[in-house]
Parts: structure tokens; sequence; C-alpha cells
């Protein structure tokens, strides 16, 4: 008998056979919850859930007897067979559940309830933010010792010599150990004393003394102080994403859906995987402004549409607080493609002079109604499909439904290899 125990633990973490099994099985995982994500919503996302695995993917290491020796198995309930015969293999649902094909009931699948953790884990474990040149951002963060105090152990080199001498001093005080200027003073009176009963009493005191010096050391091993150091993190790379998204008249509430869909996975994905990359959320009209998170996301706002001033907010923010020698500028905009034709120059002249050169990567996603796919491009995809051809950091995508979000996110952040 096989048994494996896939139950959680009363605390919610997971058994140490379930994390065997997830590292065994993440590849068949991993395709799982990519499938899984076609038909949720973002917000789904954030409660894990339950998938489903083919058999073939949960295949359990097991010992199992060796095919030399003598074995003799017990079948109960036979009344037909004897030692010697052939038993034929069971047809339809006779003796077991076929994975295809047969009449009986099929058991082709196994359902398996993945936390929060374990599937953002497995959705975002293959994407990265690509073309980190300047600086490595990596997840673990550049270690400095700083000095913490002092501890009774450590390495002779680090021995706190003063603190050390200190804490002998107090010790020696607190247990009255005799001080070499007495000795020395009573050694005087005893050469000087002639009294044969003096003398015997200077000697014994004497003796007392020199036994209790030595009793009680100078320097004790309790006494000795080491410094002692902490390691303190710190960012090897800093790294800042710019969300761009048009709220204009021209954008439906679908096409709004979803270009916050699409922002709200990238949010989910940058605080996930990147504890040292900041977000900057700019929305525009025919006029841009830096808002919060709950403003960008919920608040609604309307107008004409030029694509220029959010770049231009952009282009101002990373001057005041982000200097391009230092971070790694990323940019997401989203928008309808609809823009002023008197700002298709100005848009242009921002984007080719002063966003693109100083922007690792520059991903356009442009949102459209359900079904209508235009095949001439609108004037923003015009644009940016010109520049794009001398400028490779820029990458553009088409979304219409729901369904497309997730894979063209995964497409636009895949992991790639360095240039």
């Amino acid at each position: 008998m096989h048994i494996v125990d896939r139950r959680l633990n009363p605390g919610g973490k997971s058994l140490e056979n379930r994390q065997r099994f997830l590292r065994r099985a993440k590849a068949v995982l991993q395709r799982a919850v990519y499938q899984s994500t076609q038909g949720r919503d973002v917000h789904d996302i954030l409660k894990g859930g339950e998938i489903s695995i083919p058999l073939d993917g949960m295949e359990e290491p097991r010992l199992r007897r060796g095919s030399s020796g003598s074995h003799q198995h017990v079948l109960p309930g036979n009344k037909t067979f004897v030692e010697g015969d052939l038993i034929p293999r069971p047809e339809g649902s006779g003796g077991g559940k076929p994975r295809d094909g047969g009449q009986g009931a099929s058991e082709d699948a196994f359902r398996f309830i993945l936390t929060r953790e374990e599937f953002l884990d497995l959705f975002l474990d293959d994407l990265e933010l690509p073309d980190l040149a300047k600086r490595r951002l990596v997840n673990a963060d550049q270690v400095n010792p700083v000095r913490a105090g002092y501890s009774v152990t450590g390495s002779p080199a680090n021995i706190a010599v003063n603190r050390t001498m200190r804490l002998a001093m107090m010790r020696r005080v607190a247990l009255r150990r005799p001080k070499p200027e007495t000795v020395a003073k009573m050694s005087s009176e005893l050469a000087e004393c002639d009294d044969a009963e003096s003398r015997l009493s200077l000697e014994a005191k004497i003796k007392a003394l020199e036994a209790r010096a030595r009793r009680i050391p100078y320097i004790d091993p309790i006494d000795i102080r080491y410094r002692r150091f902490e390691n303190e993190p710190k960012p090897v790379a800093q790294a800042v994403m710019f969300c761009l998204m048009d709220v204009s008249g021209s954008m439906s509430e679908h096409m709004k859906d979803l270009a916050k869909r699409f922002y709200m996975l990238l949010y989910i994905f940058l605080t996930k995987q990147y504890r040292r990359v900041e977000i900057v959320f700019i929305r525009h009209t025919d006029r841009a402004e830096e808002v919060d998170e709950d403003t960008f996301f919920h608040s609604p706002a309307t107008g004409g549409t030029q694509v220029s001033s959010a770049l231009e907010a952009m282009r101002r923010i990373v001057l005041d607080r982000y200097p391009p020698a230092d971070w790694n500028i990323y940019a997401a905009q989203a928008s309808d493609g609809d823009n002023s034709y008197s700002d298709g120059a100005a848009t242009e002249q921002l984007l080719k002079s002063a966003i693109l050169p100083i922007s690792q990567y520059f991903a356009y996603l442009e949102v459209g109604e359900s079904g209508r796919v235009s095949s001439s491009g609108s004037a923003v995809w015009t644009l940016y499909d010109r520049i794009r051809a001398g400028a490779p950091q820029l990458s553009m995508r088409r979304v219409t439904n729901r369904s497309e979000i997730y894979p063209v996110f995964h497409d636009l952040f895949q992991k790639r290899q360095a240039a």
C-alpha cells in the first residue's frame, strides 16, 4: 500500500510531502496554472484555487520489490484460478478505471488546490523585467557588515580590548581582588617588623592575599568581549516602473477594464517578484497627472486625448526623482490608440529623444472593443510602429478580450536571454 498525505496542517502551512510534490510536478503545475488563467478574473489570482493536472504528472516515487527471488501472492476471493494460470486483462470498467476508452468512468485528471502564494509563485516564475543592463536587479540584497555591539564569542582579531579590560576591572573590584600595592606594602612592613608575633600575623595575611589574588585572575575568559557585526541589506540596484493609462472620453468602459486588468496584473507581478521596484501611476486625458494606486484603478475621469502629456509628465518625474544613471527605468502604456492630430509630432519627439533613450523597456498595450481588430492601425499604433524599427526596447501588443490579457502579459514580460 502506498499512502501520500496531502492534508494541510492546522497552521495552514504545507506539509513536507506537499512541497516535494510541488517541486517534482512544477512543470505540469505551471502549464495547468497558465491554462486556468484564461478564464479567471485578475482578482481571482489572489485567492489561489483549484487546478487539474493529468494523472501522468503525479507519478510518486515508491519502493518496489526486486525481480529476483521467489514471491507468493494471495488473491482474496479466488475460486477460479490455480497456480500457473494466466489472469486475463479486465475489459471496460470490470476491473479498474481506464484513462481513455472503455465504457466505465475514467479518471484522467487530478484536482489539486493551490494556496495564493503557491499560485503566484508558479504563475510568475518565468517572468522578469527585461534587459536589466545598467545594474543587475536581484531578489537578494547585497549585505554590508555594520557594527552591532559586542558578543562573548568571535574571532581573536575582533577582540574589543577596552571593553574587555573594563569588564575585568569591574569583576576584580566586585570580588575584592587584592591590589599588588597592598601586598607590596605589607611585605615592606614585614621586612621592618622585629616582633615575632607581628611577623607571623603579617605573613599569614600576605599568604591569604596572594592566595585570593591567584583565585581571582586579572583577566578571566568571562571578561573577554568581541566586536559583533551584522549584515545590513543594501539594494544592489534600483528600478522604477511608470504606468501610463489613457482615461479620455474615447476609452469605453470595456477598454478601461482591459487596461486596468493589465495594470493590476503588472502591479501583482512587480510587488511579488521585486522588493526594490517603485511604481509611478500616471493617467492622462489632454493633461496628465501623477496619482496614487487607488485613484489610478478606481477613480473615473474623462476628457480629450494628448499622449504627449503623459510622456512629458514621465520625463519631468524622471528628472526630479529618478536619475537614469542610477535607476533602471521601465514604462507600460495602455491606450485605445486615439490621439489628437496636432499632438503626433510632440509625442514622437518626446518618445524618441526623451523617453526611449533612458528606458530599459517600454511596453505599449493597445486595447480595443471586443471582436474589433483594426487592420490599418490607430494613430498611436502607426506612430509607435514606425519608431519601433530603431528602438528594440519598445514592444507593442493588442488586446480586445479579457482572455487575451494573460497571454499578452506573459509575452511582454517573459524571460529573455541577455543581449
